[in-house]
């Protein structure tokens, strides 16, 4: 990423500390952090508008021009803590960089033209396996972002990292034949339960047996011998009384 588009961040030094500081602080709209690195090596702590900060974290650009007591100084994201619940930034992270030193950080992963993959039109699902890739290169050679065409993947198809070039000046840390960049799955196909038909017994005459009659002759297929004549003659006696 060329020098003049790399967006600028001013911050504001932050002499306060504690967990208290840090909740006044987000009240008041701000975001605490700290940049690591430099010279010195020191950590220097900062306090950032917290829509401006969304706003260059938005925009991905991974390297960042942060204006602090008077400096500017080269800066990447080193870790972002977010609220479990709440979209919310809570603290930020930096590292100051060197831009003729080569780096190692993390880079998101974006699936491109999935709606033209084959796969994907004879009703396969696309499924994103590695989101972040492990990458050495200059801070102004590190990309927003690894974009990754899936359009020609088939159904049951498998991309692994080594089928993607990496961009100019940048090498690739991860294992090519292990990591799996993405799928197309065939789906699964849910199985209806089966629906138990009601059995209805029929008499002699071809009409159904109801009340008595039918517990009967239920009773009669389920016993042999003694047991069902002894509970067929009981149920034809309990129907006579009732006429």
């Amino acid at each position: 990423m060329a020098d003049q588009q790399r967006p600028s961040l001013d911050v504001d030094d932050r002499p306060e500390r504690g967990t208290r500081a840090a909740k006044r602080l987000r009240r008041e709209g701000y975001v605490p952090g700290v940049v690591y690195g430099g010279k010195s090596g020191d950590c220097t702590s900062f306090k950032v508008n917290a829509l401006a900060l969304r706003h260059v974290l938005v925009d991905g650009a991974a390297l960042i021009d942060l204006k602090v007591g008077g400096k500017t100084r080269p800066v990447i994201v080193k870790d972002r803590h977010q609220h479990p619940v709440r979209d919310e930034l809570l603290h930020i992270d930096l590292l100051e960089v060197r831009l003729d030193e080569k780096i190692q950080t993390q880079v998101n992963v974006h699936l491109e033209r999935a709606e033209e993959a084959p796969g994907i039109k004879e009703g396969g699902v696309l499924e994103h396996i590695t989101h972040q890739l492990n990458i050495e290169a200059l801070p102004t050679d590190i990309p927003d972002a690894i974009h990754v065409d899936v359009s020609a993947l088939e159904i049951a198809a498998t991309m692994h990292l080594s089928e993607i070039s990496a961009p100019q000046g940048v090498t690739f840390l991860d294992d090519p034949e292990d990591t799996i960049i993405a799928t197309v799955v065939v789906p699964t196909e849910v199985e209806e339960p089966e629906i138990e038909e009601e059995t209805v017994l029929v008499g002699e005459d071809g009409e159904p047996l109801e009340g008595a009659e039918a517990e009967a002759e239920a009773g009669a297929e389920g016993d042999t011998g003694e047991e069902a004549e002894q509970k067929g003659e009981a149920a034809a006696e309990e129907a006579g009384d009732s006429e």
